[in-house]
């Protein structure tokens, strides 16, 4: 499994918190050389006062924990 995949995965597995909400994410790209994420929210998410919060104390929490290789997780 390529690590694109491996967080797509991760990703999968966070959406059904963020759908309950009445958002979304996509994952636009993994920058595998820097271990960098980059994501699209979607839906409430999407411009939302929290959103900052929501990436990096949630999605990218998640992510690094099951992804060591990855360190950051960016809007794109």
């Amino acid at each position: 499994m390529t690590l694109k995949e491996r967080v797509e995965s991760v990703i999968q597995h966070v959406k059904p918190a963020l759908e309950a909400d009445g958002g979304g994410i996509e994952l636009v790209d993994v920058l595998e050389d820097q271990g960098i994420v980059l994501v699209n929210l979607t839906g409430a998410c999407h411009g939302c006062p929290m959103s900052t919060m929501t990436i990096k104390g949630y999605v990218e929490q998640t992510i690094v924990e099951e992804i060591p290789e990855i360190k950051e997780v960016r809007l794109a």
